[in-house]
């Protein structure tokens, strides 16, 4: 594999942005703040639209920047050409480790001030505060925490036939053939590179958390040649048979829709699916029920949606500054996460106005640190560029039924290898 200096490539990123930016005309002050983010789907949508209604009422303006995958893949690619270009917006979606990756490039708005103006260290859950600090500063104004994996059911059906959503593989793999058998899909997938990388590290979850961190947390090469990392892989070829044929590529929403339309039992997936769900007029307890994926009932596996402010002009940094105080509020947080499906990042959220699902997932996340568990493919751990080669291995990996299991271990491994060199 080609190595790739990252520290002379951020140099000379950070050098080109700021030239650029220095060559621009000055922006009016009452200008709105232009966002980019890859909010796209109906509840997503709403939960952006919300943001920018209460912003708007305190003289906040927004003016959406949707990145045209309507995923975050890619959107690091368009906020640096936008950069380059001299067309950088004064907001961006950048969760994770991607906030570190942007700070060291000094182009991201230090919100130390805010921080401390609103007392965040103590509003603020402490493994949320961890995330959007690095070397000592605040770069990033936390929105709300998503569990990655969540089953997602349908109790019509089930119920219908007598099944309970299963907490285990073994237990899916049961009731599975049952479903086909009526004549409905026992699992809503697509093979978007991104969608197979989710479904497959919640099973890498359900082979061990020991083996989950040592993968994807700490690069420990060791953890590509153990047995349950084929294990894993073996799981995700053979669930292809429960996912309805062909498999397609497709959004997400297609798959919420498939579920909510009676002609799937269950999907796997990040509870923005709640939020869809909901959109569509379906009911926690009564159209549908979340429970943990397959085998990781004791953990949550976790991302983080955030909005940084990109410190390139400073006559947009009062409302930078606003924005991000704002979005903090306890009436915007539990109203903006009950429309997007996540859950607060405060310490003292209005536990009574969420619903079973997100008091599930908000009292897990917050049982200690041995239950949270950073996502790999939601940017939450290792660097972008590792993790796209191995969402690209596995992805190959899924399509391919001639790739053998401990040829994609050996291959997951020489990018682990990318990674410890790099980080």
């Amino acid at each position: 594999m080609k190595q790739i200096n990252h520290h002379i490539f951020r140099k000379a990123l950070a050098a080109l942005c700021l030239a650029a930016c220095a060559c621009g005309s000055a922006s009016a002050r009452d200008q709105p703040l232009q966002v980019l983010h890859w909010w796209k789907s109906a509840s997503e949508r709403n939960a952006a639209n919300l943001i920018a209604q209460r912003v708007g009422a305190h003289g906040v303006g927004w003016r959406d920047a949707v990145v045209p995958s309507g995923s975050g893949v890619g959107a690091g690619i368009v906020l640096r050409s936008r950069m380059l270009a001299n067309d950088a917006p004064e907001v961006a979606q950048l969760n994770g480790i991607v906030v570190r990756d942007w700070a060291r490039l000094d182009l991201l708005l230090k919100l130390d001030t805010v921080a401390a103006a609103g007392n965040w260290d103590k509003l603020l859950l402490p493994a949320v505060a961890a995330t959007i600090r690095y070397d000592g500063h605040v770069y990033a104004a936390p929105l709300g925490i998503h569990r990655i994996n969540t089953l997602f059911y349908n109790r019509r059906l089930l119920r219908r036939l007598g099944l309970d959503a299963p907490a285990t593989w073994a237990e899916f793999e049961r009731i599975a053939p049952k479903l086909q058998q009526a004549g409905i899909v026992p699992l809503a997938q697509s093979s978007e590179p991104w969608q197979v990388a989710t479904l497959f590290e919640t099973m890498v979850l359900a082979e061990g958390v020991d083996l989950y961190r040592g993968l994807f947390h700490r690069g420990d090469v060791a953890a590509y040649s153990d047995p349950r990392l084929a294990a894993a892989l073996r799981r995700l070829r053979a669930a292809k048979r429960w996912m309805g044929s062909p498999i397609r590529e497709r959004k997400w929403g297609d798959s919420v829709r498939e579920l909510a339309e009676n002609r799937s039992a269950m999907m796997v997936m990040g509870d923005w699916a709640k939020g869809e769900l909901l959109a569509r007029g379906l009911a926690v307890d009564d159209d549908f029920g979340c429970a943990a994926a397959p085998g990781t009932g004791r953990y949550h596996l976790y991302n983080i949606d955030t909005l940084s402010m990109l410190g390139i002009r400073p006559e947009a940094r009062a409302a930078q500054e606003k924005l991000a105080a704002l979005v903090l509020s306890p009436s915007l947080q539990a109203d903006y996460n009950r429309i997007k499906g996540s859950i607060s990042v405060l310490r003292h959220p209005a536990l009574a106005k969420m619903d079973a699902c997100a008091r599930a997932s908000w009292q897990l996340f917050n049982s200690g640190a041995a239950a949270r568990i950073p996502s790999l493919m939601h940017r939450m751990t290792i660097d972008e560029t590792v993790r796209d080669a191995m969402v690209a291995e596995v992805h190959r990996f899924f399509l391919n039924d001639s790739v053998a299991v401990d040829d994609t271990q050996r291959r997951l491994g020489t990018i682990a290898r990318t990674f410890i060199q790099t980080k």
